[in-house]
C-alpha cells in the first residue's frame, strides 16, 4: 500500500486543488510572472557587474560606469517590486483559496448526519477546518511558487555561468552532487522528525485541552501533582522531538555551507590564478560575478528540502480536507413540500431503528399524538425515548416503518420545513459564548429583541434575565459557563418558545435543577405547551401527571399506554412500579 506522505507530488490531487484557483487565474499568473522576473533579475545583476568591472574599472574608463550603476539600480528596483508583488499575491492567492475551501467544508459539515458526529472526533474536524487549511495556504506562499522560483533561478544562473565561463562553472557544478545528496538524506530524516513532532504536538494539545476542560474534576480529586508529572513527561517528549529537528539542521547546514565555501574558494583560487597568469580566459569581472553566482546556486539547495516538506505537508492536508468533502453522510433532503404549516398530528407506525447493524434500538414502535395533546414518554435508561425525538427531527433515518406529521410522511417535507416547526429543549443545554439575546434568537433576523422580551414576560423569565449584568446582552461565555444549569435550562425554554413551534419536545428538561429553577421551568412548561403538540420525556413521573397520554417504553418497545390514572390502575404494571419506586424514595 502506497503511503501518500512518501509521494513528492500528487498531480491528481493538485489538479483538484487547482480548480479552486480558476476564479483567480489572473492573480495566479501575476505571481507566476513575478517569480520569473525575480529569477531573471537575480541572474542579470552579476552579469551587469561583470561588464562594469571589465569595461570600466579594469580599463580605468569611468565614462560608462554611471550607466552600469543606473542599470543595476533599476534592476534592484524591479527586483524589489517583483518580490513585493510575489509575496503579496502568492499569500493572497493561498488565503483566498483556503477561504473558499473552508466555506465549502463548513457548509458540507453543517449537513452531516448525527451518525457521522457519533463516530468522528470533533478535534479532527476542527483540525481539518483550521490547521490543515493553513498548510494548504503554505502550498502557494512557501511551497510551490518558492520551489519553482528556486529551480528557475538555479537554471538561469547555471546557463549564464556556462555562457560566461564554463571552466569556473564546472568547479561549482562538481560540488553540487555533494549538496544534493546531503539534501536528500536531510529531507528523509527531517520528514521522520517532523512526523514525530506532529504526533507529540497532537498529544500535548489533547492532554492540555482535556485537563483544562476537566479542571474541576482534577481539583476535586486532588490530582494536580499527578497530572503535573504526566504533563512534564509529555512535554519532555515534545522537546525531544523538536531537538531532533534542531540536530539535523545543525548537521546539514554546516555541511552545505562548508561545501559552498570550498566551491567558492576553488573558484577564487582557479580564477585568481588564471587572472594572475594573464591567460585572459578569466577576467576580474568574471571572477566577481561568479562570487555572486555561487550563493545563488547553493542557497536554494540548502532550503529546498524544507520547501518540499512544506509542499508535501500542504498536499497531505489537502488530501485530508478533500476526504471530508468527499464523505457522503447527508440526510436525504429530496422532499418536495417546501411550504407547509404543521398542525401537529404525529403518527409513528411500526418504526424500527438501529444506530448500528448489531442491535435494534426501536422495535416496531407505533403511537399517535393528536394536535394540541401532550404526550409523555417514560422508561428506563436505554429504552429508546430520546431516539424517538432524534427520528422525529430526522437527525437519523428510520430502518423501516413510517413517521408522519398531519398524515404526511416526514421524508416528503424539506428538512428546513420540518425542523423550523419543531422546537426541542434538551437536558444538556448548549449555549454559545455570546449574549443571552443571541443565544435565544440564534441570530434569526425575524426574531426581534422586543419579541424575546415579550415572550420572557409571558413565561416568567424577564425578571431573572433583567437582573443579570447587562440584561439580555449578558455574555454567558463558553457553553454558558456563567449561568447555573437551571438558568441555562430556562434560556433553552425561551429559545424554544420564541420560534412559535407547532410541535414542542422536552427531553428530560426538568432534571438536575434546583427547586427555584424547577418552579420557573414548570411555569414555563405550562405556558409553552398550551395549544401545541408536546412530547415530554421525563424520569420524574410527578411532572407528567397531567399529560393526555403516557407512553411507557422498555428495551425499544412500548409496553403500556394511557393516562396517569389509567396506568396506575394496571395491576403490577410497569408504570405503576416505576411510580411507586420514585414515590417511596421521596
Amino acid at each position: 500500500m502506497t503511503n501518500k506522505k512518501e509521494k513528492v507530488f500528487d498531480l491528481v490531487l493538485f489538479k483538484r486543488l487547482f480548480k479552486f484557483i480558476k476564479p483567480y487565474t489572473s492573480i495566479f499568473y501575476i505571481a507566476f510572472i513575478t517569480v520569473i522576473g525575480l529569477s531573471v533579475f537575480s541572474a542579470i545583476r552579476p552579469k551587469i557587474l561583470q561588464l562594469a568591472i571589465d569595461d570600466n574599472i579594469k580599463t580605468k574608463n569611468p565614462e560608462g560606469f554611471i550607466t552600469y550603476i543606473l542599470v543595476i539600480l533599476s534592476i534592484l528596483i524591479l527586483e524589489v517590486i517583483c518580490n513585493f508583488l510575489f509575496i503579496y499575491y502568492a499569500n493572497w492567492l493561498g488565503q483566498t483559496v483556503v477561504k473558499d475551501i473552508r466555506v465549502k467544508l463548513f457548509k458540507h459539515i453543517l449537513n452531516f448526519k448525527m451518525k457521522y458526529y457519533d463516530n468522528s472526533s470533533v478535534g479532527v474536524l476542527i483540525t481539518r477546518a483550521v490547521t490543515d487549511m493553513e498548510r494548504i495556504a503554505d502550498i502557494f506562499s512557501q511551497g510551490l511558487f518558492m520551489i519553482f522560483s528556486d529551480l528557475l533561478k538555479m537554471s538561469i544562473v547555471a546557463c549564464v555561468m556556462l555562457y560566461m565561463n564554463w571552466r569556473l562553472s564546472i568547479i561549482i557544478f562538481l560540488a553540487l552532487p555533494i549538496v544534493i545528496f546531503a539534501t536528500k538524506i536531510f529531507q528523509k530524516y527531517m520528514k521522520k522528525a517532523f512526523e514525530e513532532v506532529r504526533a507529540e504536538v497532537a498529544n500535548l494539545n489533547s492532554f492540555v485541552q482535556e485537563r483544562v476542560t476537566g479542571m474541576k474534576i482534577l481539583q476535586l480529586f486532588t490530582r494536580e501533582n499527578i497530572e503535573y508529572k504526566k504533563f512534564k513527561t509529555i512535554n519532555a517528549r515534545h522537546k525531544k522531538g523538536w531537538l531532533k529537528t534542531v540536530k539535523y539542521n545543525a548537521v546539514f547546514f554546516p555541511i552545505a555551507e562548508l561545501t559552498s565555501s570550498i566551491a567558492l574558494g576553488l573558484v577564487v583560487w582557479y580564477g585568481g590564478f588564471d587572472i594572475a597568469s594573464e591567460n585572459k580566459i578569466t577576467t576580474l569581472g568574471n571572477l566577481t560575478a561568479f562570487i555572486m553566482f555561487t550563493p545563488m546556486i547553493f542557497r536554494p539547495l540548502h532550503q529546498i528540502a524544507n520547501k518540499f516538506n512544506t509542499l508535501i505537508m500542504g498536499m497531505v492536508a489537502a488530501d485530508r480536507v478533500f476526504k471530508v468533502l468527499d464523505t457522503k453522510s447527508n440526510i436525504d433532503n429530496s422532499g418536495t413540500i417546501t411550504n407547509k404549516k404543521i398542525k401537529g398530528d404525529i403518527t409513528f407506525k411500526n418504526v424500527e431503528f438501529s444506530y448500528t447493524n448489531k442491535e435494534k434500538v426501536l422495535k416496531g414502535i407505533s403511537f399517535k399524538a393528536n394536535a394540541g395533546e401532550t404526550i409523555a414518554i417514560v422508561g428506563s435508561t436505554g429504552a429508546g425515548k430520546s431516539t424517538i425525538i432524534n427520528l422525529l427531527n430526522r437527525f437519523y433515518d428510520i430502518s423501516s416503518g413510517q413517521i408522519a406529521i398531519d398524515n404526511t410522511n416526514i421524508k416528503d417535507l424539506k428538512l428546513n420545513v420540518l425542523r423550523d416547526q419543531i422546537a426541542v429543549v434538551l437536558q444538556d443545554v448548549f449555549l454559545f459564548a455570546d449574549s443571552i439575546l443571541n443565544n435565544i434568537t440564534l441570530n434569526n433576523p425575524n426574531i426581534t429583541e422586543n419579541t424575546v422580551i415579550e415572550a420572557a414576560k409571558k413565561i416568567g423569565l424577564h425578571d431573572f434575565i433583567s437582573n443579570l449584568p447587562n440584561g439580555y446582552q449578558y455574555n454567558v461565555k463558553e457553553r454558558g459557563a456563567m449561568l447555573s444549569s437551571g438558568q441555562r435550562q430556562l434560556i433553552s425554554f425561551l429559545r424554544a418558545y420564541v420560534t412559535n413551534p407547532s410541535i414542542l419536545v422536552l427531553d428530560e428538561a426538568t432534571s438536575s435543577v434546583d427547586s427555584h429553577s424547577e418552579q420557573l421551568i414548570q411555569k414555563a412548561t405550562n405556558t409553552i405547551t398550551k395549544g401545541r403538540t408536546s412530547i415530554v420525556i421525563a424520569h420524574r413521573l410527578d411532572t407528567i401527571k397531567k399529560a393526555d397520554k403516557i407512553i411507557v417504553m422498555d428495551s425499544g418497545t412500548i409496553v403500556e399506554q394511557g393516562t396517569h390514572h389509567e396506568l396506575l390502575n394496571i395491576k403490577n404494571g410497569f408504570y405503576k412500579n416505576l411510580y411507586e419506586v420514585q414515590f417511596a424514595n421521596n
